[in-house]
């Protein structure tokens, strides 16, 4: 790691991604380029670098040198800051998990159509707007059969901190983008070209007249589009109306409805299921 840096002023500009721009800002520091997001732990880092996501700088607790080993290509090649843990708790505000980030350049995300022309399972998600949850659903998606996940404008950033932690670095090993337009403005938009690229849509909801989870149509179904909504509630009532089909988890002991991450694995679970899976 000839790039080491011993941190001995907590005002070198070099810090400010770690410790004093909001992620917000981080985002938007090259517009109308991509932006910047913070990964850590060693194993996340490791995932998005996998992925081809280029590393502007690691900030480590000395204690955590011996886990930078495995990245060394990269470590020899931008800053490596480093301090002892009590330092980095003072300069970032907060207790740094497992001692260790990354701050990394955002890709261009790519168009729908290109993700839609490669995949047979996609989950959707409607202004699902706490990080926690979508990186949960991510991780869900990831891990119970969805090839894909595309995201309205009023979700929240799937590279924010905690979106990546919760997730475990699965954001970076699944595809994703946006769609175009906003679903406030009506229902979901994407749905025509979800129909145009031969999916079945089917939305998450609480209606009475929903179709069973385990329906045989969804496992036959050649490409299927899973769509959840936001917390609390749910999805809009014009994309409900818009989808081929309408699904309800059964519940028990008097229990309503599932919080949407919740809801996402146990759908991606029996959702996913295909022929060709079998």
């Amino acid at each position: 790691m000839s790039s080491m840096i011993e941190m001995k002023d907590f005002n070198m500009p070099e810090l400010d991604i770690y410790a004093r721009l909001s992620e917000v800002q981080l985002r938007r520091i090259y517009e109308p380029e991509p932006g910047i997001f913070l990964a850590e732990t060693a194993t996340v880092i490791g995932r998005a670098l996998e992925a081809g996501y280029e590393p502007l700088s690691f900030l480590a607790d000395r204690q955590k040198l011996r886990e930078l080993e495995a990245f060394s290509p990269w470590t020899e090649q931008v800053p490596v800051y480093v301090a002892d843990h009590e330092v980095l708790r003072q300069l970032t505000g907060y207790e740094l998990t497992r001692g260790l980030l990354c701050a990394m350049r955002r890709k261009e995300l790519p168009d729908p159509g290109v993700i839609l022309a490669g995949v047979r399972r996609v989950a959707v998600l409607e202004n699902v707007m706490n990080p926690t949850n979508m990186g949960a659903i991510f991780r869900s998606a990831a891990a119970l059969n969805m090839d894909a996940v595309l995201l309205t404008a009023g979700c929240a950033d799937p590279l924010y901190r905690r979106a990546i932690r919760v997730s475990m670095g699965t954001v970076f090993q699944i595809p994703w983008t946006y769609l175009d337009g906003d679903a406030r403005e009506g229902a979901l938009p994407g749905i025509r070209r979800l129909r145009e690229n031969g999916f079945l849509t089917v939305s998450m909801a609480l209606r009475e007249d929903s179709m069973g989870i385990c329906d045989p149509k969804f496992r036959a179904a050649e490409k299927l589009a899973v769509i959840l909504g936001t917390e609390g509630e749910g999805l809009s009532d014009a994309t409900i109306a818009a989808c081929d089909h309408t699904v309800r988890i059964p519940m028990s002991h008097g229990v309503d409805s599932l919080n949407v991450a919740a809801a996402s694995a146990v759908a991606f679970w029996e959702l996913g299921k295909r022929p060709d899976r079998e």
